[in-house]
């Protein structure tokens, strides 16, 4: 297969800011602008995200945090380990 160079312009500061995230993903920015249109043809549109978080939550964590919010939302925060069973229970019963 033949190979095509591909040049373009960018902001400096935004292309070190590209090669410090690519360095912490552990590619070079090149490499990663491959990956972009070999991945950009073959799905005919952007079909991934690779994201640094910039705290250090996990992403388990942020997940954890994001249930407890929704059931305080929902009123269920307080809910005892008993409770909680119960539910489940009650609602394994009614999926038979």
């Amino acid at each position: 297969m033949a190979s095509s160079f591909v040049q373009f312009r960018v902001d400096e500061d935004i292309r070190k800011k590209a090669v410090n995230i690519c360095e912490k993903l552990g590619i070079e920015l090149p490499t990663y602008m491959r990956m972009c249109i070999s991945r950009l043809v073959q799905e005919n549109g952007i079909p991934f995200s690779m994201k640094l978080y910039e705290d250090n939550d996990s992403r388990a964590l942020k997940a954890m945090k994001e249930a407890s919010l929704i059931a305080e939302e929902n009123g269920i925060s307080d809910m005892s380990l008993d409770e909680i069973n119960a539910e489940i229970a009650e609602a394994r019963v009614q999926m038979k």
